[in-house]
């Protein structure tokens, strides 16, 4: 389980709605903290509105002041600024992840170039790319909201029926274990409407096939997440299971929201290439979507 958590700042509040969310784990999962600071080359005297930090030492004592003002008496909190200026803070942040050696970096999405620009084709694909540390994703909607609380009560967990895709329910049911919280498992299997590429072109061509291959994948998938509900219940773990049909950008988003999930857990391919990253993924529209907190988990290249 998380034991150390790497949580960058800018300074600003927006930034700052991560905070509730490692409080939570480190208290929970008896987690240190590391609060992070990266001196940008150039950078803006203001960020999302506010005074944009520039300065070594204003830097370190910001830090100083949020470990003391964010975090109770007990939980272990490091500071560091990376005072040597930099031109891409999303690579600095990488670089530190491999040097202090996090397993969970908690950060919320913002940035200069809009969401999806900044804070997906930058910091989560260069990180998840590292091809062994989750990310926790703290959407807009908690942005600023300084009584912004952060729970465990209720994960979903999203699975595609790979074997080597489920780290991410390892982590689910660890989670729910230590937070004493319930797991819902998901797999969406496609309607024959909502097939792209290749497989729309099949479909149409054989109509009746794709329906039929359709309905079997959705029995397999029935099937798949009971053996899973089976082994959890085995392990004292509470959870549920659901298939559904549609898109699965749009049917995670709302299944989440339905089922009043604190906690979303997406698979991610880190790759080196853009596109690769992206290719053929629901996590970058669930993530521009969503008003819930996504735990971004690497798969291993090894196990593609």
């Amino acid at each position: 389980m998380f034991k150390h958590l790497l949580v960058p700042l800018d300074g600003s509040r927006m930034a700052e709605a991560s905070l509730p969310a490692a409080v939570y784990l480190a208290r929970t999962l008896g987690a240190m903290v590391t609060l992070f600071h990266v001196i940008e080359r150039g950078a803006k005297q203001e960020i999302h509105g506010e005074r944009h930090l520039t300065d070594a030492k204003e830097a370190k004592g910001y830090l100083d002041e949020v470990a003391v003002r964010a975090f109770p008496a007990g939980i272990p909190v490091e500071r560091h600024v990376h005072s040597s200026e930099v031109n891409d803070v999303a690579r600095s942040i990488v670089d530190h992840v491999g040097k202090a050696g996090p397993d969970l970096i908690v950060m919320c999405t913002h940035g200069r170039g809009g969401l999806r620009d900044f804070m997906f084709s930058s910091i989560a694909q260069q990180v998840v790319g590292l091809d062994r540390t989750p990310v926790l994703l703290i959407p807009p909607a908690a942005i600023g909201a300084q009584s912004t609380t952060f729970s465990c009560n209720r994960i979903l967990v999203t699975l595609d029926g790979n074997a080597d895709h489920e780290e991410g329910l390892r982590i689910a049911s660890s989670l729910a274990k230590r937070c004493r919280g319930e797991l819902c498992l998901l797999m969406v299997v496609h309607t024959f409407k909502t097939l792209a590429g290749e497989q729309a072109a099949t479909a149409k061509i054989l109509p009746n096939a794709t329906q039929a291959l359709l309905d079997l994948a959705e029995q397999d998938a029935k099937e798949y997440l009971q053996r899973h509900i089976t082994m959890l219940k085995a392990d004292v773990v509470t959870a549920t299971a659901d298939v559904r049909r549609g898109d699965p950008a749009i049917v995670i988003i709302n299944t989440a929201e339905q089922k009043r999930a604190d906690l979303i857990v997406l698979a991610t391919h880190g790759k080196t290439a853009m596109d690769a990253f992206w290719s053929g993924s629901a996590t970058p529209n669930v993530a521009s979507r969503s008003v819930i907190t996504l735990l971004l988990v690497p798969v291993r290249r090894d196990k593609l």
